[in-house]
């Protein structure tokens, strides 16, 4: 019996209700089934250890420690009872004993007096160049000025440097830290001669800063830049707003995130993701480059204004220049006089 081509049409298309070519193929014999079209290669795919691997945190936590730690030695050198007499002189939380907090007409931070900061080393002018004491650099980033102060420097520590420990290991988040912890300090002793400097902060402010950086030296690699790219431009903006405040180092801050957003350039580049999967390529389209040439140009140019500006800051601050002779306007960037505050004795 002859079949018409309709019938055989029918028939194929009603099988299964699968047409040519569809997923697993036909068994009808009209051809084997494409070949499966191949994922987008991500790094969540890739095992790699320069990406995939997820290092432990433990240096940020061991920072966490260490800070709270001096602050309890602050205190006790503190000693407030032994030097808090008269009528309007009681330490506060005097069941602490000789752990008690200073007047808070004094110290509102709940903390220790300033001339116990100054021993034990905060950041001061005189005592940097005059005195050549140029440890106080390094020392005075774990100092707090209270109990407000420090909790409010652990806890951001904690939520932005226990993330970057994780993906990028201890070695290049402690460098970032401390480097840019002596840069908020090289910076703050340039400006500032009339008052002390403690805290964490241009250490913070470096990591935000390395932050940036690593968003912009990858920026090949991530779905939502644009969206990541505005959330941390506003973070970073509202906490350098804060820095204009009166009696805010906000010349660390800017320092410390100067210095954090080179070291991200030098430290903090990723491996293109065609690298990282080379193993999987033909012999002959094997790359040869391991890193992007923007990111390249990034890590040389970055390295360059590092050493250069540090070398330059530290030679006119150890010269005794006042860096507001240089530059007038900077004066604003640590404090902006209004209606309900003054300036003058910042």
């Amino acid at each position: 019996m002859a079949i018409g081509g309709d019938d055989l049409e029918n028939r194929v298309s009603a099988k299964n209700h699968r047409g040519i070519g569809s997923k697993g193929g036909d068994r009808s014999g009209f051809g084997p089934p494409p070949p499966p079209r191949p994922a987008p290669l991500v790094y969540s795919d890739l095992n790699d250890d320069e990406f995939s691997s997820q290092w432990t945190s433990w240096l940020v936590p061991m920072f966490v420690v260490a800070n709270v730690i001096v602050f309890v030695l602050t205190m006790f050198v503190n000693n407030c009872p032994a030097h808090s007499h008269g009528p309007n002189r009681h330490c506060v939380a005097s069941f602490l004993g000789r752990l008690s907090f200073e007047p808070l007409r004094n110290n509102p931070l709940f903390g220790p007096s300033s001339r116990t900061l100054e021993k034990l080393g905060s950041l001061e002018w005189y005592r940097v160049v005059e005195k050549h004491e140029g440890w106080r650099l390094l020392t005075c980033i774990w100092l707090h000025a209270g109990v407000i102060h420090l909790a409010a420097n652990m806890l951001s520590l904690v939520f932005i440097g226990i993330r970057l420990e994780q993906q990028f290991g201890f070695v290049r988040i402690g460098v970032i830290y401390l480097m840019s912890g002596i840069g908020g300090s090289i910076l703050s002793s340039l400006f500032i001669r009339n008052s002390i400097s403690v805290g964490a902060s241009g250490a913070l402010f470096g990591l935000l800063g390395s932050m940036l950086s690593e968003l912009l030296t990858n920026w090949t690699i991530y779905s939502n830049k644009i969206a990541a790219l505005l959330t941390l431009l506003f973070v970073i903006a509202i906490n350098l707003a804060i820095g204009i405040l009166p009696h805010v180092d906000n010349f660390a801050h800017v320092g410390g995130f100067l210095t954090g957003f080179l070291l991200g350039f030098v430290l903090l580049a990723r491996p293109q993701i065609k690298w990282l999967a080379r193993e999987n390529m033909p012999q002959g389209r094997r790359l040869t480059s391991k890193y992007k040439p923007y990111q390249y140009l990034l890590w040389l140019l970055s390295l360059a204004l590092l050493i250069v500006g540090l070398v330059v800051a530290l030679v006119l601050l150890f010269k005794g220049e006042d860096g507001n002779d240089h530059c007038h306007w900077c004066r604003y960037l640590r404090c902006i006089p209004t209606s309900r505050w003054s300036c003058d004795d910042v």
